[in-house]
């Protein structure tokens, strides 16, 4: 064998360091990572949701919801799109799922027309992750390709029809889909409408997230609806909670029966992404307990009291958390697959 000179292995180690880190790199998520694969991506991504939001502004709340259930059940890889199969059940089955879990057709549109302009190199979990950003925007940027550049222009403007009037945030990308799902983890990882503010803490603790960020996503409670049986344990059995508010929502939920009537979770301004949540739960009129329990005379009161006042406080501590969020054990680089669909593994 040859002899390598001193010079020689500084050349080959620094070249071995330069391809771990170009490798490191590459599994990163980051905001561009579909600049040169499908440039349209995101413009794409934006038109569908926009238009679903158009048609039913409670569409709105519900990927948002869908986003969080994902990324909370093993990390933000799509699990929570796939329909069960011979070999799991789907998480959409779990108690907090079943019945109240929305938006899969929204998705499912999304991807379908972003395979059809890049097939394959888009993933569910991204697609996800996007359309709950553009959910809660309230000034979109339309897109436009430059036929010289190949690149996109962007240019904002405010679409009254499809806006919430939220915050908004730049989405990292480059997530990849799982091929299985789990039921008994979502039962285990997704917080239930009836926990306590202990409890809340703690799960979130365990996803990274601190109780700000547990307050600051609860606030996404600002839009959206519950169904009945989530909470008229609250309004007929709780004693924290404002008498002519719980009175009001019996008319529209019976003790018995009537289990899926629903009630919009910010009754003041009900599609409108604003820091109304927050002054709600100051009045003791949260709809579920689990909203409740954070402004209770708990450790979370001050920051409720807080975004109560500002709503850019909220506004950009929603958007700092929901990057958070999106964070949570990603799959990258050639790990796992990018779905042909979003509801069944390729």
């Amino acid at each position: 064998m040859g002899s390598y000179s001193t010079g020689h292995i500084a050349t080959l180690l620094m070249i071995l360091l330069c391809s771990m880190l170009l490798l490191c790199e590459g599994h990163q998520l980051r905001s561009n990572f579909y600049d040169s694969s499908c440039p349209n991506a995101l413009s794409t991504i934006r038109t569908a949701i926009r238009t679903a939001i158009s048609a039913e502004r409670r569409m709105g709340a519900s990927l948002i919801r869908l986003h969080f259930h994902d990324c909370f059940v093993n990390g933000c890889d799509a699990s929570l799109l796939l329909d069960s199969t011979s070999s799991f059940e789907s998480e959409q089955n779990a108690i907090q799922n079943i019945g109240s879990a929305r938006g899969f057709q929204v998705i499912e549109k999304a991807k379908s027309r972003v395979e059809s302009i890049c097939p394959g190199v888009v993933s569910c979990a991204d697609i996800l992750a996007v359309a709950a950003r553009d959910s809660s925007v309230k000034d979109f940027s339309l897109v436009f390709l430059d036929k010289k550049s190949n690149r996109e222009i962007k240019t904002d403007v405010e679409i009254n029809s499809a806006q919430l009037g939220g915050p908004s945030w730049t989405v990292k990308l480059g997530r990849r889909d799982s091929a299985t799902a789990s039921k008994s983890e979502a039962e285990r990882e997704l917080p239930l409408f009836t926990a306590p503010l202990d409890s809340l803490i703690s799960l979130f603790r365990r996803k990274g997230l601190s109780a700000k960020d547990l307050v600051a996503l609860s606030g996404a409670h600002t839009i959206g609806q519950a169904q009945c049986f989530t909470f008229r344990d609250r309004i007929y059995n709780h004693t924290n909670i404002d008498s002519g508010f719980a009175r009001k929502r019996r008319n529209h939920c019976p003790s018995n029966g009537g289990d899926s009537k629903l009630a919009p979770l910010d009754l003041v301004t009900p599609n409108s992404f604003d820091n109304n949540y927050f002054k709600i739960l100051m009045e003791k009129k949260g709809l579920l307990e689990s909203d409740q329990v954070l402004f209770n005379g708990g450790s979370t009161d001050e920051i409720v009291r807080s975004y109560s006042k500002s709503r850019s406080a909220f506004y950009l501590d929603f958007a700092e958390a929901m990057v958070k969020m999106g964070d949570i054990e990603p799959l990258t680089g050639s790990a796992r697959q990018i779905r042909a669909r979003c509801s069944v593994p390729n």
